[in-house]
């Protein structure tokens, strides 16, 4: 049986209720928290068959933690070793729960409920531009359609001190969304916000969405409208990679081109020729077609598979989510590769050699000599 004086002096605020100590009632703190206990204990205080009772928010705390709890029950010796592994445990608990870690005051429900209302629900009249509420109300979804009727979600992370301080934000962009907030703003203003952005956007995403619809994409296998670069087919084992300035979508972007140097340099010569040929007034795949003198690869014509071409050394296509970029120079075999398999073939030739990040050898097909420029970061 441990002291009523050795539980007070652990636990000050949880106090006996009757003379014989079976009795406990009051507060645990934990996390600077103070939570709602009562343990009751058996006539011969054998604390494996206590029983304690806690607030429903202790409670969900603690879910998952009950067969701990128990076996604790059954190890401690006296009550208060047995308080000391509760606090401890209900620290760990709290911590693995930060959502929990604040009490949300009634104003937080009630602005929340308010801004929701205004955003309304879906109905047999009106579109909800609200696409989802989480149970515990920390979580809001908002969805809007831009000018061109693409459909966009912006998750929302609520604090406990919303509307005070504004939510975290998460959207598919190209770029930040930064939110403007003032305490007497309201989930309304970011939906507002958020319109806006899209809109800013739009140019952007008429351009990728004509690329993704008119060309083969090699790579991102499934581009996320935060995505600001393409891979496109060219030809068989040729692409060009282009990085697009979301803010500047119809100006000339980054292009970076893979495949066999033959193939390829004539045309780095012509986008370096005709730079100056490039027209903001139409759009950036047109561009492209005019200053490289091509036409990509038509989707209603081909099929992808006609340009993914499996690795020659590992015979898969993707491999850790890349796919084969290195081609053999000699025409008559233009074996693709990934980078990271060349290098390693290429390592273990005795006749390969290296000279800073260039490695020199021979084709794993052809034998023809061949070069790898790499980077050890990709590798």
């Amino acid at each position: 049986m441990a002291a009523p004086g050795a539980v007070l002096r652990q636990c000050p605020l949880l106090l006996p209720q009757n003379r014989e100590g079976t009795v406990y009632e009051g507060f645990l703190t934990a996390q600077g928290r103070d939570f709602h206990i009562r343990i009751l204990l058996p006539t011969d205080f054998q604390l494996k068959n206590a029983r304690i009772e806690c607030s429903w928010h202790l409670k969900k705390i603690l879910h998952g933690y009950q067969h701990i709890l128990k076996q604790r029950l059954h190890s401690c010796p006296d009550l208060v070793s047995f308080l000391v592994e509760l606090k401890t445990i209900m620290e760990i608990a709290l911590k693995n729960t930060p959502e929990l870690h604040i009490p949300r005051p009634p104003e937080y429900y009630s602005c929340l409920v308010r801004d929701i209302e205004i955003l309304g629900w879906n109905n047999f009249l009106f579109s909800s531009r609200v696409a989802y509420v989480d149970t515990g109300l920390s979580t809001v979804k908002l969805k809007a359609e831009d000018s061109c009727g693409r459909q966009h979600l912006i998750t929302l992370k609520l604090n406990a001190k919303y509307p005070t301080e504004p939510p975290d934000c998460l959207v598919d962009f190209p770029v930040q969304f930064a939110v403007s907030w003032m305490p007497q703003n309201s989930l309304v203003d970011i939906h507002n916000q958020f319109l806006a952005a899209l809109e800013s956007l739009k140019e952007f995403w008429d351009a990728m969405d004509e690329i993704d619809g008119n060309t083969w994409v090699l790579e991102p296998e499934n581009p996320t409208r935060s995505a600001t670069t393409r891979r496109i087919a060219i030809g068989n084992n040729v692409s060009v990679n282009i990085e697009v300035d979301p803010r500047h979508p119809n100006m000339l972007p980054e292009c970076y081109f893979l495949g066999a140097d033959h193939v390829v340099n004539p045309l780095r010569i012509k986008l370096n020729n005709n730079m100056h040929l490039w027209d903001p007034e139409i759009s950036l795949l047109q561009n492209l077609k005019d200053i490289l003198e091509i036409d990509f690869p038509s989707r209603a014509v081909l099929e992808k598979s006609d340009f993914t071409k499996d690795c020659g050394i590992c015979y898969a296509y993707r491999l850790d989510g890349t796919i084969p970029d290195q081609v053999c120079d000699d025409p008559r075999c233009g074996q693709p590769f990934h980078q990271a398999c060349l290098y390693e073939w290429l390592q273990g030739l005795p006749s390969s050699r290296q000279s800073f990040n260039v490695i020199f050898g021979e084709c794993p097909y052809c034998n023809k000599p061949l070069t790898l420029k790499t980077s050890m970061k990709k590798l």
